[in-house]
């Protein structure tokens, strides 16, 4: 098949995250497809973007994936910049369809930007090539501006994208999302209810059986730290609004005196704000930042640590289900979790690989820091070991690849 993933944010190892259609496409491609990523030159979620170069778009093969950047400015936050980021992207894939689709008539396409205006090209190239076209949710848009972003239902931009939400549930073949309970809200919008799929975000298990690097990353720093006797708490991950992680450090004070360390490893526009707050609290020797790590250092990383953290902000939103990266790390490299989230699944209660407590809620994380750190060392290794026998047996990417792989062999059920 020649398979063409549109996700304006898509990454690789080389670029960092994101990485879930890298993943997907580096399967579909071993087995014999041809896969096309096309994606945006400039991401704030990548650690290294594309260089273009002055050229308009850039082709490049990355273990067997034909990426297509196609030329986007650059952005801080979320501003006009991004905006023209976005169109940028959207006109380009217009503009240079020819070379988008150099490897032959696409016998699927996928629209998997998160934001849902992709739908508009990826629809256009399925009716002219006779494709099947998927529309893959990452995120509800524009519920997710709305309830996180405070932005108003009738505000033109909102309007503009509930359009087009409900043009990608009407016009898709199928839909894949990665948001488990998001199919009534769906339904609601126009989506035939046999067009869903549930295929959450996974693990790369050959990732993990890599050898690690000498010296392991930070691994000075934390070796001083073990013998010094303090249990070491990691978040790894973006510093977004959205991760709440001034519960996080505010958690410290509680911490006071007591030989934890939280340790917060990641980018994010929120960093540099939270630094200053641990700073201004008095709260330097019991709550770190450190610079980000790149993506195949995550797993030497969290083997150095005793527990790990993962947290969001309190909101409806989350009534459909989460699917985060970072929880399937965490859970894979074998080490009890602290789960701040409130949302209808809870891979961490499910597997009994940690404590659960509720979001945004300082006292309950440095309580469950403190719980964790007087378990024995059997308790929590057994812990850690029940989440990664679950993530195996439920969220390998080569099992979540094969799944959506057998999507496109479905008989198609689009409305047009």
């Amino acid at each position: 098949m020649n398979i063409i993933y549109i996700n304006h944010y898509a990454g690789s190892p080389e670029h960092g995250m994101e990485f879930r259609p890298y993943f997907m496409a580096k399967r579909w491609a071993a087995k014999g497809n041809n896969v096309t990523v096309a994606a945006s030159s400039f991401s704030h979620l990548r650690t290294h973007n594309p260089e273009l170069e002055g050229a308009k778009y850039k082709e490049e093969m990355i273990d067997g994936v034909r990426y297509f950047w196609i030329s986007g400015n650059s952005y801080h936050g979320n501003n006009m910049g991004r905006i023209r980021n976005m169109l940028s992207f959207l006109r380009g894939l217009y503009r240079y369809r020819t070379e988008l689709t150099a490897q032959g008539k696409p016998d699927a396409i996928i629209a998997s930007s998160t934001y849902p205006l992709d739908i508009y090209p990826a629809h256009h190239f399925a009716k002219k090539y006779g494709a099947m076209l998927i529309y893959e949710v990452h995120d509800l848009w524009p519920l997710s501006p709305i309830e996180l972003g405070g932005m108003s239902p009738k505000h033109p931009y909102i309007r503009l994208m509930q359009k087009a939400e409900n043009d990608c549930y009407r016009y898709s073949d199928y839909v894949v999302s990665l948001l488990p309970f998001a199919r009534e809200h769906m339904i609601e919008h126009g989506m035939k209810p046999e067009k869903f799929v549930y295929i959450p975000n996974g693990i790369e298990k050959a990732a993990w059986e890599k050898p690690f690097h000498t010296p392991k990353v930070y691994e000075e720093k934390l070796k001083k730290y073990h013998e010094e006797g303090y249990f070491l708490v990691g978040y790894t991950g973006a510093h977004g609004i959205a991760n709440a992680l001034d519960s996080y450090v505010e958690a410290g004070e509680k911490l006071r005196g007591k030989k934890i360390k939280l340790l917060s490893i990641g980018p994010g526009p929120e960093r540099d704000r939270l630094i200053q707050k641990a700073h201004n609290l008095n709260l330097d020797d019991v709550v770190e930042f450190l610079e980000p790590v790149q993506r195949d250092r995550i797993p030497e990383l969290l083997s150095q640590l005793d527990a790990l953290y993962i947290g969001l902000q309190s909101q409806p939103l989350f009534r459909f289900g989460v699917s985060p990266n970072k929880l399937m790390d965490y859970m894979m490299a074998g080490k009890p979790v602290i789960f701040a989230i409130d949302a209808p699944n809870d891979m961490v209660k499910e597997a009994g690989c940690g404590i659960s407590i509720p979001p945004e809620d300082s006292g309950a994380i440095a309580d469950a820091a403190i719980k964790l750190s007087q378990m024995s060392e059997e308790e929590r290794e057994t812990m850690g070991r029940c989440g990664k026998e679950y993530i195996l047996a439920h969220n390998e990417y080569d099992v979540l690849a094969d799944k959506f792989l057998s999507v496109f062999q479905r008989p198609r059920i689009s409305a047009k």
